[in-house]
């Protein structure tokens, strides 16, 4: 499991850092600078969101379309945004075409091209996944990757677990590397008072650049190479030397 801190420990660094003395919790005691940085680091969390599509909020979603469907859809509760080309048509074993432009997408309405269209394409409009063809056949899965918005782990108060967009109580874990957000709420934090951030926003473009590049693994790089990409076919990593065509 990847190293954690809950929110009242990343707040009361960031307070020693500036200056403040520790408290025992940040959520309820009547130093008016620890509701500040309480507040400001609901404000990193959702920033640090908006910055790098981190693996860890990454989260897969799946629906397979049924004989009254619209072609419309509501995307998750926690959709922050979808990872570009995972988009799959699984029950064709083909990619989901689009992101489709307005302009694409009514071209296709206006040519009546469902009759046509072998392939599923998609947009995002008014908060939705829209399909065409519409309505769609029945019975295809769709899938893909997407961002969720929920940066926190909590607890339900009964021992279980859920995941929320803010931190709402002492224990709350922000779903990041702790050194990097302790980071952004102290150049934040400086920002607000008006004190000077430079050494701070420093230290924070270097956080942020390091963990842009740990967050996943990263491929070996090839100059040589004709192709890049997995290598899905190739007689080096996956094809057989013998006994191509035995069933």
């Amino acid at each position: 499991m990847a190293r954690t801190k809950t929110i009242n420990d990343i707040v009361n660094q960031v307070a020693l850092e500036v200056g403040l003395v520790p408290v025992a919790n940040v959520f309820t005691t009547a130093d008016r600078s620890f509701a500040q940085l309480v507040g400001l680091a609901n404000t990193c969390g959702y920033e640090l969101l908006e910055e790098v599509p981190w693996q860890q909020l990454n989260q897969q979603y799946s629906l397979t379309t049924q004989a009254a469907d619209d072609g419309k859809y509501d995307l998750p509760d926690n959709f922050g945004y979808m990872i570009d080309q995972t988009g799959w048509n699984r029950t064709d074993n083909v990619p989901l075409i689009g992101p489709l432009s307005g302009q694409i997408w009514q071209y296709l309405l206006g040519r009546d091209l469902v009759s046509y269209t072998i392939y599923a394409s998609f947009r995002e409009n008014e908060g939705q996944l829209w399909l065409f063809p519409q309505p769609p056949p029945v019975g295809i899965e769709i899938s893909f990757e997407y961002i969720s918005r929920n940066w926190v782990r909590s607890t339900d108060g009964g021992g279980g677990e859920l995941f929320m967009d803010h931190c709402a109580q002492p224990a709350d874990v922000p779903i990041y590397e702790p050194y990097l957000f302790e980071r952004l709420l102290k150049l934040r934090f400086l920002e607000a008072k008006g004190f000077d951030t430079m050494a701070a926003e420093a230290r924070y473009n270097t956080s942020l650049n390091s963990w842009k590049g740990k967050s996943v693994g990263a491929p070996v790089l090839n100059q040589a190479a004709g192709r890049g990409g997995y290598p899905l076919l190739n007689g080096w990593c996956n094809v057989p030397d013998t006994n191509y065509g035995d069933a």
